[in-house]
């Protein structure tokens, strides 16, 4: 569903990507993990056309990403922000209905509203909170609202950027099935990037090490502990001493 073949990046001086070649097939769920700085929501960027890659090839289902319709293009995702990123000055159910009220996906505000509601319920909200306002919520509930807007219209392709950060543990496994049960339901393609490796374990199919703008591993979630590879051992071990060095 998605292929990226020798993505480079740089910003400046800095390179970013150097050289990223990654496949996430149709359907499946796909955790990519790396310490903080070494690209993840820069190559989430690169894949939406938010960035534009410096050199290689990128496609979502056969087709380049920088051809074609370019709302239609967009109609095809649902994204979760890390930290919810609601707009406050907008009652709840019209940050999930945010895309059915403008643009390619428009729909009456009466209709907008429903979905709304309905996709509040999936994610385990109930209907009253459909008017409140995000400061009214707690960490856990905007999540939640979040995530609801990421899947309002049925997108194919989701996104999740650090789904379970600064929510307590319970909290994390709360969202981390809900966006397994979810992803599974809709038979979506998923990319999610997070450090938290209680989530990779819950919601990932396979997974990818980014480490120095290349990946150095990929393979399926029950592989990852026996990789060999001296960079995912270090991470999911939480290792101080290996080949990442730690930011000092």
């Amino acid at each position: 569903m998605i292929e990226l073949r020798g993505v480079t990046k740089a910003f400046g001086e800095t390179r970013v990507l150097r050289g990223v070649d990654l496949s996430v097939p149709r359907g499946t769920s796909m955790v990519v993990i790396g310490a903080s700085g070494t690209g993840k929501s820069v190559l989430l960027k690169c894949v939406l056309g938010l960035v534009a890659p410096d050199a290689g090839e990128i496609t979502v289902d056969g087709r380049d990403v920088r051809a074609g319709d370019r709302d239609a293009f967009l109609a095809r995702f649902g994204m979760l922000f890390q930290g919810a990123a609601l707009f406050d000055s907008l009652p709840v159910w019209q940050n999930v209905a945010f895309r059915l009220l403008r643009g390619a996906l428009k729909r009456p505000r009466a209709e907008a509203r429903e979905i709304a509601v309905e996709k509040l319920r999936r994610v385990g909200l109930s209907p009253d909170v459909a008017d409140a306002y995000p400061a009214e919520l707690s960490g856990g509930m905007q999540k939640r609202v979040g995530l609801a807007r990421a899947i309002a219209a049925d997108p194919e392709i989701i996104f999740f950027d650090e789904p379970t950060t600064g929510l307590d543990p319970i909290m994390a496994g709360v969202i981390d099935d809900l966006i397994r049960e979810i992803v599974t339901e809709m038979g979506a393609t998923a990319v999610a990037i997070t450090h938290d490796m209680g989530s990779v374990r819950q919601i990932a199919d396979r997974v990818a090490m980014l480490h120095d703008g290349v990946i150095k591993w990929t393979g399926p979630v029950d592989a990852l502990d026996a990789s060999g590879d001296p960079y995912v051992e270090q991470f999911i071990h939480g290792r101080a001493d290996g080949p990442i060095a730690a930011v000092r």
